[in-house]
């Protein structure tokens, strides 16, 4: 589960001390685990502040509701699964194929998801009825799909991909694809696939759909 970060903009009363912002990091942390145990609706203000080992009054020192934890929780989630890859492999080459640059990719975001695979099925649930969810799921998706398309154009302009292809759409719906997988594989548990071996699929299913040349590099 990752370490939650306060968001001072949304908080209600943003910490000042080193105290301050650790107690509301562990109000985050317990919310989370609440949230990934009970779900959202079943979720009590009252058993995240026990599991935080505060009384019910602090959590209102923090936050306003559930509805503000939760957010922030969310947040903190789909960021992570937009960051960037913090330690990279020293053996991976600089030049690597093409084709591994997308499997790599693709592996990251599955490998993410699956990790946090019980707090994204309550966020995947959330974002259907919050507004401000499903704004950062939807920056989410906007994130990679405008990674994709600067990756199809430059493929293109190497001659190394499809040129009839439309970056942009090919882009959208690319990454609905993997995103749409991630949620029915790792989440409503359509099919217990080996994860290796969906890895390769998706990526085979994303070369194949922009007309990549496999051996460029």
């Amino acid at each position: 589960m990752p370490k939650a970060k306060s968001s001072p903009e949304s908080s209600t009363s943003a910490p000042r001390s080193r105290k301050g912002a650790a107690t509301r990091s562990r109000l985050l942390e317990a919310a989370q685990q609440e949230f990934e145990a009970t779900g959202f609706l079943d979720a009590r203000i009252s058993d995240i502040a026990e599991r935080a080992g505060l009384s019910h009054g602090s959590f209102y020192h923090y936050f306003e509701s559930k509805e503000q934890v939760f957010r922030e929780v969310a947040e903190v989630n789909e960021a992570l699964l937009t960051a960037p890859e913090v330690d990279p492999e020293p053996h991976v080459a600089s030049d690597q194929p093409e084709l591994e640059r997308i499997r790599r990719a693709n592996r990251r975001y599955l490998q993410r998801y699956r990790d946090n695979g019980p707090i994204m099925g309550v966020i995947e649930e959330v974002s259907r009825y919050d507004e401000q969810v499903n704004a950062a799921r939807i920056q989410r998706q906007k994130h990679f799909a405008e990674r994709a398309e600067q990756a199809i154009r430059r493929l293109q302009t190497a001659k190394h991909a499809d040129p009839s292809v439309d970056p942009a759409i090919a882009a959208l719906a690319l990454g609905s694809m993997i995103g749409r997988f991630a949620e029915l594989w790792l989440i409503e548990k359509w099919a217990d696939y080996e994860f290796d071996a969906a890895v390769d699929q998706v990526t085979l299913l994303w070369a194949n759909a922009i007309g990549l040349d496999e051996s460029a590099k």
